[in-house]
C-alpha cells in the first residue's frame, strides 16, 4: 500500500480491455463506415438515383453539417446518462438504419433525409464517447490508452472501405450497407453490452490500474472539471477549437485533394497509390506515437511539433509534389491526420476536466467535423479560381503555422495527471 491509501494492481490492468473494447467499437464505427467508405457508394448511387457527382457528394456534407450539430448533444448525454448507455442505443439504431437502407425508394430526396438522419445518429457510435470512457479508465497513460482505441478508426478506414467495394460488387450498395449493418449488431453490440464498463471503480479499481484499500477515501472516484457554462468563457477554449479548426480544414482538404493534385502534376497511378499508402500508414503511426508522446511531454508541445510537421508536408506538396518530396509530404500529412482526434482529446481532458468532458469535447470533436466539410470545398474552391492549387496549399500552410501559435497560448494544464 501506498501512502495515498492505495496499492497497484499486479500484471495486467482490465482498463486495456476497455481499450480493445473501443477500438473495435470504433473501428465499426460511423467515421470508417460513412467518411472513409463514401467514395466507393459514390458511382453506384449516381447510377441508381440518375443524379449527379456533385448532388451525391451532398450526401456526404449533409451528414457532416448534421453530425457536427448532434456531437454536442451526444457529449452531453453521456455526461448525463453515461457513455455506455449513449453508445449502446446510438449504435443500435444506428446498425438498423443501414439494415434497412434497402427499403429506401430510389428518390434524391430520400437519401438526403435518409443521410442526415445518420448523420445525426452517427454522433453516438463516434470517439466522444469511447473516449470519455478511456479518459476515465486512465490519467498517467491517457495518451497512449487514447492513441490505441483511435487506432480502430485507422484500422476501420482501411478494411471498411475494401468490404464495401467487394460486396457492392458481388452483389448491391444496398447489400453492402445490409452486411455492415448486421456486423455491427452482432460484432460492436454485444461487445459494448457485455465488456464496456463506464469507470474503473465499478469494478473497485482506480484509474491506470491502482486498487483502493478498504479504509482509503476514494478521492479519484469524483470527477474534478469544469461545468460547460465554465468552459466556455474560458480563453483556453477558444483557443483549442480555432486550433482544432485550422488544422482539420488544411488536413481534410490535403487528403481529399491528394489523388487529383498529383493526376494535375502527371504522377503516375502506381507513384499516387503509394504516396495515399504512405499517408494511410502515417496515420496509424500518429495514432499511437501522439498517444505516446502526450503521456510523456507537455500537450501543447507535443502539438505545436506535429502541427509544424504538417505545415512542412503541405510546403513540401507545393513545391515537390512530382518528385522524391512527395513521399515525405504523403507522410508528415497522414502523421498530423492521424494525431488531430487524440491531441484534441487529451487537451480537452488536462484544459477541463472529465466533469463536463463529454458536452466539451463534443463541441470540440464537431469543430473539427466542420472543418472536415469546409477544408475540401477550400481545396476545390482555390483550384477553380486559379486552376492550381498553389496559392490555396500557401494559405493552407500558413493557417497550419497559426494553429501552432495557438497552442503557445494554452498555458499549463489545470487537472494534472496524477
Amino acid at each position: 500500500m501506498n501512502q495515498s491509501g492505495t496499492i497497484e494492481q499486479p500484471k495486467f490492468f482490465y482498463g486495456w480491455w476497455m481499450v480493445l473494447v473501443a477500438g473495435i467499437g470504433l473501428c465499426l464505427s460511423y467515421g470508417p463506415i460513412i467518411v472513409y467508405s463514401f467514395g466507393v457508394f459514390i458511382k453506384p448511387l449516381t447510377q441508381e438515383l440518375h443524379a449527379s457527382r456533385a448532388s451525391i457528394s451532398f450526401l456526404f456534407t449533409l451528414a457532416a453539417l448534421v453530425q457536427s450539430i448532434s456531437s454536442p448533444l451526444a457529449g452531453r448525454l453521456a455526461d448525463r446518462f453515461g457513455a455506455r448507455r449513449v453508445i449502446l442505443v446510438s449504435t443500435i439504431i444506428f446498425a438498423l438504419l443501414l439494415v434497412f437502407s434497402h427499403l429506401l425508394p430510389p428518390n434524391l430526396w430520400n437519401f438526403y433525409a435518409f443521410f442526415g438522419v445518420l448523420g445525426f445518429v452517427g454522433s453516438g457510435p463516434a470517439p466522444i464517447p469511447y473516449v470519455k470512457v478511456i479518459s476515465r479508465w486512465f490519467d498517467r497513460h491517457r495518451g497512449l490508452a487514447l492513441g490505441l482505441a483511435m487506432f480502430g478508426i485507422g484500422a476501420g478506414a482501411i478494411l471498411m472501405p475494401a468490404l464495401a467495394q467487394k460486396l457492392i460488387a458481388m452483389f448491391s450498395w444496398r447489400a453492402a450497407y445490409l452486411v455492415i449493418g448486421l456486423l455491427i449488431l452482432m460484432v460492436s453490440v454485444p461487445l459494448v453490452a457485455c465488456f464496456l464498463k463506464e469507470s474503473p471503480e465499478e469494478i473497485g479499481l482506480l484509474p491506470d490500474g491502482a486498487i483502493a484499500a478498504r479504509n482509503a477515501t476514494q478521492q479519484q472516484g469524483s470527477e474534478e472539471g469544469l461545468t460547460w457554462r465554465e468552459a466556455r468563457r474560458n480563453a483556453t477554449f477558444w483557443l483549442m477549437i480555432g486550433a482544432v479548426f485550422l488544422v482539420g480544414a488544411c488536413l481534410h482538404g490535403c487528403v481529399v485533394h491528394l489523388a487529383p493534385m498529383l493526376n494535375d502534376q502527371g504522377v503516375s497511378p502506381q507513384r499516387a497509390a503509394l504516396a495515399i499508402s504512405i499517408l494511410g500508414s502515417a496515420l496509424l503511426i500518429g495514432r499511437v506515437g501522439s498517444g505516446y508522446f502526450l503521456d510523456r511531454f507537455f500537450a501543447p508541445r507535443v502539438a505545436m511539433c506535429i502541427f509544424g510537421a504538417v505545415a512542412c508536408g503541405i510546403a513540401l506538396l507545393r513545391t515537390g509534389a512530382a518528385s522524391g518530396l512527395l513521399f515525405p509530404a504523403a507522410f508528415l500529412i497522414g502523421l498530423g491526420m492521424g494525431a488531430e482526434v487524440d491531441i484534441m482529446a487529451y487537451l480537452t481532458s488536462r484544459y477541463f476536466g472529465l466533469r463536463a468532458f463529454g458536452e466539451v469535447y463534443g463541441y470540440t470533436f464537431a469543430s473539427f467535423v466542420l472543418a472536415g466539410a469546409l477544408g475540401p470545398w477550400l481545396m476545390g474552391f482555390g483550384f477553380d479560381r486559379s486552376g492550381s492549387y498553389g496559392s490555396i496549399l500557401v494559405l493552407f500552410m500558413l493557417a497550419t503555422l497559426a494553429a501552432a501559435a495557438l497552442m503557445t497560448r494554452l498555458g499549463p494544464y489545470r487537472f494534472h495527471p496524477r
